[in-house]
């Protein structure tokens, strides 16, 4: 017990914090500097798929990225880039498009200005467009169409959520989208207010500062706005070839994700702290040969969408696994002291891990800094010691009382429904 309170600690101490101001050209900025070799900065603008008013508009903007602005052209951008040995990329979730620059410490002056160009002065050529961004656009899609979880997932969303939360992340072919939409659409959301800056291995004064000079020009129009997410649930079923037979059961919640969920989440999670070992997952020891099954929890500003994945080379070990996730989730209803201690650490540590990364700190601090919070990863960490058996019991019940979100893709004559699964 002492091992693990020391443990938990530790964890605590080691993660990173972000001093926080909002009056920097009117945009939030969070930033840490514990003296590392590199830097970073994202911005994060609210400008997910749940925002746009266009199918595929959110998409289109995200692959813009970098490319021509007033300032330089988009090969001119790729050379300096490259010159200063750093790294540029762009990433669109369903409520943030994240811009991110990695770069040598001492060289924030050139990146931040890259990355303020593009949502003061891009320019978003038609050229550019066709030669560009629609085929990274239709390739990006065809990958997710041909990779059945994914698939799956998307499905999942628009069954749970319909319209904000289930609007396509993708653009598709018949989908497209013109210069003129993503101009108005990159007006309505490169916006003050509407994106927050992060840093690490930057001073905040000096990403302060700087941020002051290259966005003094940005628009202070309005944010777009977006209904208050409700789930539905459903069931449907779409043919698959080359990939494994998969199935999601999902399940929705609104407002904020409780850390009850993340908990159930790693409860059920069969990923084995050991390499080789089966863990001690209340699903593992059922699973039949070449079966898996992944716990999955998609946390969003004012909802969560929860499920297991579930995935095999034939119908009948998807089913197998099926009905032991079923029965495993049911089960947790009741969960025993010593589970539910080893699932509040497994909770901890995979969020607290998630930290270390760059894209797990945007996506932990991100939203809170957008909001106006302070960005306190101790505080997130904190919340999983609240959670008792009573909370997982009543989180489990509620789930189980909604309609579920169930997700077929493969050989559909032969996959389960979701009452065959115990649902």
């Amino acid at each position: 017990m002492l091992a693990a309170r020391t443990s938990a600690s530790r964890a605590t101490r080691a993660v990173r914090h972000f001093a926080t101001a909002v009056d920097a050209a009117g945009v939030k900025v969070a930033a840490a500097d514990n003296g590392e070799a590199t830097s970073t900065v994202t911005f994060l603008v609210k400008a997910g798929s749940r925002y746009q008013n266009k199918p595929g508009v959110a998409h289109a903007l995200t692959n813009f990225a970098f490319k021509s602005t007033g300032k330089r052209s988009g090969l001119a951008t790729i050379r300096e880039a490259e010159l200063y040995g750093g790294v540029l990329s762009s990433s669109l979730s369903r409520e943030h498009l994240a811009l991110t620059a990695e770069f040598l410490r001492g060289d924030e002056s050139y990146f931040v200005d890259v990355l303020s160009s593009f949502v003061t002065d891009a320019k978003f050529t038609r050229h550019e467009l066709q030669e560009y961004v629609a085929p990274v656009c239709a390739a990006e899609a065809a990958a997710a169409a041909s990779n059945p979880a994914a698939r799956a997932l998307e499905l999942a969303h628009v069954l749970a959520f319909r319209n904000g939360l289930g609007a396509p992340l993708l653009s598709a072919e018949h989908d497209p989208v013109d210069v003129e939409a993503i101009k108005e659409y990159a007006s309505t959301v490169f916006s003050k207010g509407n994106i927050a800056v992060l840093g690490t291995g930057i001073s905040q004064e000096a990403l302060t500062s700087l941020l002051e000079k290259s966005l003094n020009t940005l628009s202070a129009s309005g944010a777009p706005s977006a209904s208050a997410s409700r789930y539905f649930g459903g069931e449907t079923r779409v043919e698959g070839h080359g990939g494994p037979e998969t199935v999601f059961i999902g399940f929705g919640t609104t407002g904020a994700p409780a850390a009850e969920l993340a908990v159930l989440t790693a409860h059920l999670s069969t990923k084995p702290s050991i390499k080789w070992s089966q863990g001690l997952s209340p699903i593992a020891a059922s699973l039949p040969a070449g079966a898996t099954v992944e716990a999955v929890l998609l946390p969003y500003s004012d909802a969560a969408l929860f499920g297991l994945l579930v995935q095999g080379a034939t119908a009948e070990a998807v089913k197998a696994a099926g009905t032991a996730a079923v029965k495993a989730l049911k089960d947790a209803a009741n969960v025993k002291e010593e589970d539910l201690k080893r699932a509040v650490a497994k909770a901890k540590f995979f969020a607290a891990s998630a930290t270390d990364g760059k894209a797990g700190q945007v996506a932990v601090v991100g939203s809170k800094v957008l909001s106006g919070a302070q960005p306190s990863l101790d505080e997130a960490l904190s919340a999983f010691e609240k959670v008792n058996a009573s909370a997982v019991s009543n989180a489990v019940s509620s789930l189980l009382k909604a309609k579920p979100t169930y997700v077929a893709v493969g050989d559909i004559k032969t996959l389960p429904y979701a009452d065959e699964l115990g649902l």
